[in-house]
């Protein structure tokens, strides 16, 4: 009788892995089933991380070179896909340097901190606490070199910058998401802004409200890292088919605060009935 041949193994790149990952980790995150296969929506989900490690992995390598390490908080982090794919590609072959994870569900941090021990990666810490409380504690060190915040609701992105802010942060990594606030206080003053400037059309609409506070809230913040010191660049994550919310924001301090960037933040908050936020948001 004929001999059955074994089903070959995959290699990495008919998965579209990268060599060297862990495929337990893989398989933990669901990314690959048991089996060792790959559906189609966690291709997409592996599509987007890698893509957003792509321009992490750039930006750790231009950190300067230190006996501890870099050091990276990854706050809204969620089951922490993101970090754990960081730690695997980058932080395991290094042999130094430490990941934050810091996320509000206390399940998810439990989780996250029992796969990491069972991986041996022993470099990831894993926070049950909201982006503004990390800013305090004491589990985090002085100063982190990069902080990411992928997805962050609303006003967390804010709390991720002035976190950055106040850790000196050399990079920040920012991919906001349901931009409520600046909507809310838009339509707040609507019939007021409708009588005093044409402009005011722009948020008539509820819709319109939406989007021209997604759109405005993060003109002000790229503009608010501006100002503080930080080079900024705008660019997209993925095409549209995989998520609507994929405005990506790189920051990179390079200590030359813009006054014009300062200046120009202050004008649209008061063009646009904001200034409110001068104190609460963006310090000058």
């Amino acid at each position: 009788m004929p001999k059955h041949k074994e089903a070959a193994t995959p290699k990495p790149l008919d998965l579209d892995l990268r060599p060297g990952q862990t495929i337990e980790l893989l398989k933990e995150l669901h990314i690959l089933t048991r089996e060792g296969k790959l559906n189609q929506d966690s291709r997409r989900k592996l599509k987007q991380v890698y893509h957003l490690f792509q321009f992490i992995d750039k930006l750790l390598k231009e950190l300067p070179a230190s006996e501890t390490g870099p050091t990276l908080a990854d706050h809204g982090a969620g089951k922490s896909y993101l970090g754990f794919i960081i730690y695997d590609l980058f932080f395991k072959a290094l042999g130094r340097g430490h990941i934050y994870g810091i996320e509000t569900r206390a399940e998810l941090v439990a989780s996250s901190q029992a796969l990491a021990q069972r991986l041996g990666f022993e470099r990831m810490q894993f926070l049950n606490l909201s982006v503004a409380e990390s800013a305090h504690s004491e589990a985090l060190p002085a100063q982190i070199d990069v902080v990411t915040a992928l997805h962050a609701c609303d006003t967390a992105t804010d709390d991720a910058i002035a976190f950055g802010l106040q850790k000196k942060a050399k990079f920040m990594v920012l991919v906001p998401c349901c931009q409520a606030e600046l909507a809310r206080v838009l339509n707040q003053h609507k019939a007021f802004n409708l009588q005093r400037t044409p402009l005011a059309e722009l948020w008539r609409h509820p819709l319109h409200t939406r989007e021209m506070g997604s759109q405005l809230t993060n003109v002000l913040r790229c503009l608010y890292l501006e100002a503080q010191g930080y080079q900024v660049t705008v660019t997209e994550l993925v095409g549209w088919e995989h998520s609507m919310k994929n405005e990506l924001i790189l920051a990179k301090y390079t200590g030359q605060k813009k006054r014009s960037a300062a200046e120009r933040l202050q004008a649209l908050l008061e063009e646009f009935g904001l200034q409110d936020l001068a104190q609460t948001r963006f310090h000058i």
